[in-house]
């Protein structure tokens, strides 16, 4: 027996789907996940490999390069915890740093559930043109922050 825990598996698997994230692999993202896996994110439910290469499909889309940095990782049986910040350039070369979070659910050394969080605002400035568009984004962060300073 090599001392490997599953737990051990479980970080190596997380790894390395942040590692084919940022290189932008795809195979090797699909072959971190099961046949039936699900992908929940922004309200939305993806199921299958299919879901995974829509999100993959979707996430290349907006983002030329992402680099991802864990802050903190938590594994309890087959439920791994990252809390982590993307660097991400979007094609129209904007950089945007996201605090985000995800819950993978493993079985059989796959990626049975990915639940991911973040605050899509974090890129709605980035993303909107003109000059009344970025107004109303600020105006709603500047908003949606009343009363916690």
């Amino acid at each position: 027996m090599d001392g490997t825990t599953p737990q051990d598996t479980i970080r190596k698997v997380a790894e390395e789907l942040d590692s084919a994230i940022e290189e932008k692999n795809r195979e090797a993202i699909l072959s971190s996940f099961s046949d039936d896996c699900e992908i929940e994110l922004l309200g939305i439910r993806l199921m299958g490999k299919e879901g995974v290469v829509k999100w993959v499909t979707w996430m290349n889309s907006h983002l030329a390069e992402v680099k991802l940095t864990p802050v903190t990782i938590m594994v309890d049986g087959n439920t791994f915890f990252e809390e982590f910040v993307v660097r991400a350039k979007l094609h129209t070369g904007i950089q945007i740093d996201s605090k985000q979070a995800e819950v993978l659910v493993f079985e059989n050394s796959k990626i049975k559930n990915l639940r991911l969080y973040f605050d899509r605002i974090d890129f709605a400035d980035s993303l909107v043109k003109g000059f009344v568009n970025r107004s109303i984004v600020k105006r709603l962060i500047k908003k949606s922050l009343q009363g916690l300073s």
